[in-house]
């Protein structure tokens, strides 16, 4: 919570109500993700704004991350574990209210039912809802009736990318990395894939904050480039072909002597029926790595046998029709 907040909940207390007391008081820290359900009135009004429950959605905070309405960080952090309370909270500290209720309330909406609120709309149309345009043009006191249902401290749940620093980001790449590995060898390639993708993933959004081709960049794609390759294997094997295909192109455009790329993509190409683009990519992967004349030969054969059986099965075509 930044310094004017504080000063601010100093001047204008946020007055707390226990409801029902919870059965864990548990020290939250920056990083932990909290989810509980809420009820939202004007203080001293028995009807309701919001109401959690009804959509069956949770509200979830991640600490320390400057959600708008920052009071709530304070409110959940004054309560323990399935505690449920209310909250009477100033209207200076929910200003940004009616916009947290907008987004919620426009989820369940189809994209082109929502309105956009920028300040003109805001100015000509209002937020779309009577009861959130009120209560942005005559702030009161909000009354928040809060059940705290789950806290997960930082160390106890997978982090979604957003909330990751580069640190965390690089060292999820290298267990991801591994995990794949080990689901590969036990031939899950469907999950072993996931992983592979998600790290790379993870590579490309270290790599947007780089200038390209500088040390930092280039060090970032050379761990980039076997993912690349593990991940098109997987696609490979389920034969996905243009996949493969344009995540090897990718590959040779970092590395363009990489020898496992020009086979897989030579692979693909004889999977997808490219035959004079497989044994270009299989001759060059050759050229490059000696050791391969044997399954050059045998994959080059493969297609030769092939190209003659599709030749033998054209011209039955072509008698047949006359």
């Amino acid at each position: 919570m930044d310094k004017e907040l504080k000063e601010q909940v100093n001047l204008k207390p946020i007055r707390k109500e226990i409801i029902s007391p919870g059965n864990k008081y548990i020290e939250l820290k920056p990083g932990t993700r909290v989810k509980f359900h809420f009820q939202t009135r004007r203080a001293n009004d028995v009807r309701i704004i919001d109401d959690s429950k009804k959509i069956n959605k949770p509200m979830e905070l991640v600490l320390g991350k400057k959600f708008k309405l920052e009071v709530w960080e304070v409110m959940v952090q004054k309560m323990s574990l399935n505690e449920v309370a209310k909250f009477t909270v100033h209207k200076s500290l929910c200003a940004q209210y009616p916009f947290i209720s907008k987004t919620l309330r426009d989820i369940g909406k189809k994209p082109d039912e929502r309105r956009h609120c920028c300040g003109m709309t805001l100015q000509n149309e209002g937020m779309g809802y009577e009861d959130l345009d009120e209560l942005l043009q005559r702030p009161v006191d909000l009354e928040f009736t809060i059940e705290l249902i789950s806290i997960e401290l930082p160390e106890e749940y997978e982090k979604e990318r957003w909330q990751m620093s580069d640190d965390e980001k690089m060292l999820a790449t290298h267990t991801l990395r591994e995990r794949g590995n080990r689901l590969y060898n036990a031939q899950n390639y469907a999950e072993a894939e996931i992983c592979y993708r998600d790290a790379v993933g993870m590579v490309e959004q270290l790599m947007l904050k780089e200038k390209p081709h500088d040390a930092e960049w280039q060090e970032l794609a050379n761990i980039k480039v076997p993912l690349l390759l593990n991940y098109a294997q997987c696609r490979l094997i389920a034969g996905d072909y243009y996949a493969v295909i344009e995540h090897c192109n990718e590959v040779l455009t970092l590395d363009p002597r990489n020898v496992k790329a020009l086979f897989r993509r030579a692979k693909a190409h004889a999977g997808a029926w490219n035959p004079a683009q497989a044994r270009r990519d299989f001759l060059d992967a050759l050229s490059l790595d000696a050791s391969l004349k044997t399954t050059v030969a045998r994959e080059l054969k493969a297609i030769e046998e092939q190209q003659h059986e599709r030749n033998v099965q054209d011209r039955i075509h072509m008698q047949k029709l006359f």
